[in-house]
């Protein structure tokens, strides 16, 4: 599925130009599935090997970098969290650009492992947006101008939120929970005005909720988004936000995106609950029909997975990696690397390239053999997924972001 995903159509709908330019514009890259296609990018690499610029952050985050030609943009709290805001460094020699910070001094609710701002910001080239949750939403040019703002609902969640802006054709989407209130809404991306507003369930309890970023896929000759919702997986028209079908059987805190691959969508749930694989192509309920296979326990898992050649690359929390067959859900390996593994898989080539908590960097094989090519300590605290472009990799630890290696 990666691979028809990659057809000029959708590529052009969702971001206006050619993801050959190895632009990384969103947490999860041009079509939100964690994979690019470099195929150099750097193996080996440590805090003061093969990097090329290193920059203090001025506070701790998880939010991941994106890259656009020669900018690099972030989000980050400052004061703990009472501002909100967006940095713009430059590519070359990682000098802060500039920065658009948005006051917010009421209390919120966080759980210790999240931060404000954890939402990764977006691009599509032309403007800059970030998603500040209870601060609202903010398009910069790439100059640091703000061409609009809005002030949406408050968000109340014990855990906080940490979901990431989408962009398609016109709109920008967003998964606004979990909590009271939880919905999904799409802006004009040129105005900020509203388009549509799709309400969901949402209760501000710590056993419930979702933090998923929606996932754009083509299914047939339509264009519709997966997210992982409390107890099912759901699917939307992204141009309307109706809701084309659901699926029962996932657990009711949901952390990953939806993996996509094979003309497969896969749900993965959090707090050890369940994983399943639904079929595109399904309206209505469609748990009967579509649903191809059920995993009702699983381990620990936080970051999204990868699809390549009929197998599904995934993190759990516990420090293991394991390899999942799409068609039937077995697993082909499960090996431990170590550490408390938040990182979602990012796929580049034939290797994977995923973090732990602790600042160790694994290199794998993208094979149904498990092979660990490299292990490479950063020695800082990160929860932030990985950067790749143009043959250099961004790390974003709490301390500092990195440049690794040459721009080719």
């Amino acid at each position: 599925m990666h691979r028809i995903a990659l057809t000029g159509v959708l590529i052009a709908s969702c971001l206006g130009r050619s993801a050959a330019a190895e632009n990384w514009p969103a947490w999860r890259g041009p079509l939100g599935n964690g994979i690019c296609q470099e195929t150099q990018l750097p193996i080996t690499f440590s805090p003061t090997e093969n990097v090329t610029w290193k920059t203090p952050l001025p506070q701790p985050c998880n939010s991941t970098p994106i890259v656009w030609d020669n900018r690099v943009f972030v989000t980050c709290p400052l004061d703990g969290g009472k501002i909100r805001s967006l940095m713009c460094f430059d590519r070359a020699s990682g000098k802060e650009l500039w920065r658009h910070e948005v006051p917010y001094p009421d209390a919120e609710t966080i759980h210790r492992d999240n931060t404000f701002c954890a939402g990764s910001p977006t691009t599509d080239g032309k403007l800059v947006y970030a998603s500040f949750d209870s601060a609202g939403v903010v398009a910069c040019d790439f100059s640091g101008k703000v061409v609009w703002s809005r002030n949406l609902s408050k968000l109340a969640h014990i855990f906080g939120p940490a979901a990431t802006p989408v962009l398609y054709k016109h709109l920008l989407i967003i998964h606004r929970g979990p909590g009271e209130p939880t919905h999904i809404v799409a802006l004009d991306k040129q105005t900020g005005e509203t388009v549509w507003d799709t309400p969901e369930v949402g209760k501000n309890h710590q056993l419930y909720g979702s933090w998923s970023t929606p996932v754009i896929y083509r299914a047939g000759d339509h264009d519709e988004f997966a997210l992982s919702m409390p107890g099912e997986l759901k699917g939307y028209d992204a141009l309307t936000g109706k809701e084309l079908w659901r699926c029962e059987g996932l657990g009711p805190s949901n952390y990953p995106d939806t993996a996509i691959g094979d003309a497969v969508l896969i749900g993965v749930s959090g707090f050890n609950k369940s994983m399943m694989a639904v079929r595109m192509g399904g309206r209505g309920d469609i748990t009967k029909t579509h649903r191809m296979w059920h995993v009702a326990e699983t381990q620990q898992r936080i970051g999204s997975g990868v699809v390549r050649d009929g197998h599904l690359y995934v993190a759990n929390a516990p420090g293991i990696a394991e390899c999942i067959e799409v068609a039937s859900g077995k697993t082909i390996w499960k090996e431990r690397l170590g550490g408390d593994l938040w990182g979602s898989m990012l796929l580049a080539g034939d290797r994977l390239y995923v973090s732990n908590t602790q600042g160790k960097i694994f290199v794998l094989a993208a094979s149904p053999k498990f092979e660990r090519i490299a292990e490479n300590d950063m020695g800082e605290h990160t929860k932030a997924a990985l950067t790749p472009s143009d043959g250099q990799l961004f790390i974003r630890t709490y301390e500092n972001l990195y440049c690794i290696g040459e721009r080719r």
